[in-house]
């Protein structure tokens, strides 16, 4: 732009008109995969525009390309009801299964199978997500989730280059949910998991988990960072009018800006569909996105509405799944894992060999009992399959191949990668290190420890912890409490004020109440509700860690899994080690309002609700007993005191008369607190 300065209506005509341009390069080079200008040129105008709208940011279009990655991040992720249900398809894994679905449809419309045309879309390996537009402008979108009530994930979706903002169609419905599949491309896929290596992260298992767990982050900079896809293909539901086929609907999202999946083609008869299907099994190598299968779908809508659906899968399409590759090879050992929870898996090292055209020389063996009830050895021959781009799995042991030389695996007693004992729980298959400062779980329990819901430091985010893991400035938990300013000054992005706020939040951190402490060590089975019940009766850290499991089970709420877990955490000297440099760090460790509320009126009294109550709503009741120092239970048990009863009560009212628990109508309760509140 030259010439004298603008007034405010030029430059809000001029940010629109960038916003249009820049929206239609985005859709020529990520959905068409044709740009019309250089980067450089698309360069120089999104500067222009996010240089006019930061001098005028109350002229921001709501789809600019910058507002692409904006909101801080979320605290959760908020329901949203499909307007059209998201069902999941049946699957056929042979051809005699594809003729038996064509069968099925040939008798219910009463139709030569030959002369029923079928649309056959390559079947992406991704995530499924709803996307809803109002007058041709992005609104939302969400995962599938059960099919009627997926997430918002509407910021993460905006990062998706191929996405678009608006609906290029001059006059767009008032309202239309799309449907599409989101994946990562394999290169993406291949440096994402290379980069998580380096960290010392675990690498994903495949490209759909990949993007799944891309598109639940809860900061939409890291979605952006995933280098996500998505196809679209299907309307779910639309103010305006539907087209008569399958093939009319992939048309009109594709005139729409939306991108399409490729290589789709309509055929006539399940003859040339199966062809189709044969042709890609062999082919799908080819292609550099991840695909495991083939969607087959009646063209007509007139006939999917007449063959309807079941509860979850409609009858009018299915999905031809590719069977998976089979190879055999060797073990050369058995190595184990130890994951951020800290559960052991036994992982087999393979002679290298190339399958579902990659190169595989790892194998999950998930548990120790897998090991045992397949007998897999150190040096035996196995038979390997690998799904797609699935982490490969051993089939079976060729047990006519040994020699008598294999060795048969042992689980570790202690962890291998810090010696720390190993437990495993009554009823569990999986084994664990004990020790919450162990390396390999080091990144995900500082991230939980410093969480929101637990010590709350804010600032503490994973760029952050992950930096201060690779600089050795943090080893566990505690160590937190030791940082130097002259440490974080170290950090990327870290000056004065931000370096002050760590600061800050580290000492506030100090003075959590107990139950936040307690939740935010991470023992196994203890959630933040749980962390609350154990600090309402024991007071201190101490108390709590010298408490036996006949100690434990006698607290309302805490179960045999719950008191083992409790107990073995405290019999670590590791983790009594990291508690020990938390004391010394100044951090607090006993509860002076829990001994207060021991003297309340409720104190130490548990309550069960049950009907429909008149003068409080549960949520109003449960704050008042609280308060008054008791805590209110889902279940009925010989440990509940009273049990408070509205009117038409359920089988709580039944149980509690039936243990000889005393009830209270709301009058009764009224009175018992009366003075006290």
């Amino acid at each position: 732009m030259t010439g004298g300065a603008l007034n405010k209506d030029e430059i809000r005509k001029r940010i629109e008109q960038l916003v249009r341009e820049l929206n239609y390069h985005i859709y020529r080079y990520y959905t068409l995969d044709d740009p019309v200008i250089s980067d450089a040129e698309y360069d120089e105008l999104y500067r222009e525009l996010l240089r006019l709208e930061e001098e005028h940011p109350d002229l921001i279009q709501p789809d600019s390309p910058t507002t692409r990655v904006g909101p801080p991040p979320a605290v959760g992720f908020a329901p949203v009801r499909h307007r059209g249900r998201m069902l999941s398809l049946d699957n056929a894994f042979d051809a005699d299964e594809l003729l038996a679905f064509g069968e099925r449809v040939r008798k219910a419309l009463g139709i030569p199978l030959e002369e029923i045309e079928f649309v056959c879309e390559l079947k992406m390996d991704g995530t499924a997500v709803a996307l809803t537009y109002e007058n041709g402008l992005f609104t939302k979108s969400a995962t599938r989730g059960d099919g009627e009530v997926g997430e918002d994930i509407t910021p993460n979706l905006k990062t998706i280059r191929t996405v678009p903002m608006r609906i290029l169609a001059d006059n767009p419905p008032e309202l239309i949910e799309v449907v599409g599949e989101v994946y990562m491309p394999k290169e993406s896929f291949e440096r994402l998991n290379k980069e998580r290596l380096e960290r010392g992260e675990p690498p994903f298992a495949n490209p759909r988990n990949a993007a799944a767990g891309s598109l639940r982050q809860l900061d939409p900079k890291i979605t952006a960072e995933r280098n996500l896809s998505m196809v679209t293909f299907s309307i779910g539901y639309t103010t305006g009018e539907y087209p008569r086929t399958q093939w009319e609907m992939l048309l009109l999202l594709g005139d729409m800006g939306f991108r399409l999946g490729e290589h789709s083609e309509m055929v006539r008869g399940l003859k040339d569909a199966i062809a189709y299907c044969d042709n890609w099994k062999d082919r799908r190598e080819e292609l550099d996105y991840e695909i495991d299968g083939v969607v087959i779908k009646v063209n007509s809508l007139e006939y999917q509405r007449a063959l309807g659906a079941t509860s979850k899968s409609p009858r009018w399409a299915v999905a031809y799944k590719f069977p998976p590759e089979e190879k055999t090879t060797r073990v050369i050992d058995i190595k184990i894992g130890v994951g951020r929870t800290g559960a052991l898996t036994p992982v087999a090292v393979l002679e290298p060999l190339s399958i579902a055209g990659s190169t595989v020389s790892h194998a999950t063996l998930h548990n120790e009992d897998e090991v045992r009830r397949k007998d897999v050895r150190i040096g035996d021959r196995v038979l390997v399959h690998k799904a797609g781009d699935v982490i490969p799995e051993i089939v079976k042991v060729i047990t006519d191949a040994r020699t008598g030389d294999e060795k048969p695996f042992v689980m570790p007693s202690r962890c291998p990668v810090c010696g720390a004992e190993v437990v495993r729980e009554e009823g569990e298959a999986v084994a664990r290190c004990t020790n919450i400062a162990c390396p390999a779980q080091n990144f995900e329990r500082i991230l939980h420890f410093a969480s929101r819901g637990a010590m709350d430091i804010e600032g503490m985010g994973d760029v952050t912890v992950n930096e201060l893991l690779s600089r050795g400035f943090v080893k566990d938990v505690a160590d937190i409490f030791y940082l130097t300013r002259e440490q974080i000054y170290q950090l990327p992005g870290f000056k004065d004020k931000s370096v002050s706020n760590l600061l800050n939040a580290i000492e506030a951190a100090k003075d959590r109440p107990l139950w936040r402490l307690v939740f935010g060590l991470g023992i196994r089975h203890v959630g933040s509700h749980m962390a609350k019940v154990l600090t309402s009766h024991f007071l201190s850290i101490d108390e709590l860690a010298s408490a036996s499991v006949e100690g434990l089970l006698s607290v309302e709420g805490v179960g045999e899994r719950i008191a083992e877990s409790v107990h073995n955490f405290f019999k670590q000297e590791e983790n009594l080690k990291v508690i020990d440099k938390l004391k010394r760090a100044g951090v607090r460790m006993s509860d002076e309002v829990a001994e207060e509320e021991r003297e309340l009126p409720l104190s130490g009294k548990s309550f069960v609700l049950t009907g429909a109550l008149s003068r409080y709503t549960r949520d109003e009741v449960t704050a008042l007993i609280e308060r008054l120092g008791g805590r209110v239970t889902g279940s009925v048990s010989k440990k509940t005191d009273y049990v408070i009863v509205g009117s038409e009560p359920g089988s709580k009212y039944e149980k509690a008369l039936s243990l000889g628990i005393p009830t209270l109508s709301e009058e009764e309760f009224e009175e018992m607190i009366k003075g006290a509140s």
